[in-house]
């Protein structure tokens, strides 16, 4: 699996909007990509992402959460909270995104609505 880190590359503040557009246009180049958003809630950066069409992003705070994003909405994008969640918890999250494979199925039609 490839990987790309859009940044940002320091610990000054950044404004939120800027790399979740930057995933957004990466992650519709091709159905295989997926992105990894964090902001202090994952609000934001869902908000954001979700703008561009085509894109999925879904803002995972379990784990039933963020195997549903998956197995029914084939979300491409996760966006998580770091105020929110644990390393730990993020990372497995992360995980289980990465894992997880659409349905399909009678979700297929109702993605195709969005």
């Amino acid at each position: 699996m490839n990987y790309f880190d859009l940044g940002p590359t320091s610990n000054n503040r950044v404004d939120y909007p800027d790399y979740a557009h930057k995933v957004a246009r990466k992650v519709k180049i091709s159905k295989n990509n997926v992105g990894i958003l964090v902001c202090g809630s994952g609000t934001g950066m869902n908000i954001a992402a979700n703008k561009h069409k085509n894109i999925r992003a879904a803002q995972c705070f379990n784990l039933k959460s963020t195997k549903l994003s998956r197995l029914h909405n084939d979300a491409n994008i996760i966006t998580l909270g770091s105020k929110l969640l644990t390393k730990k918890n993020a990372l497995n999250y992360i995980s289980v995104f990465l894992d997880t494979k659409f349905e399909g199925g009678r979700h297929t039609k109702r993605i195709k609505k969005i």
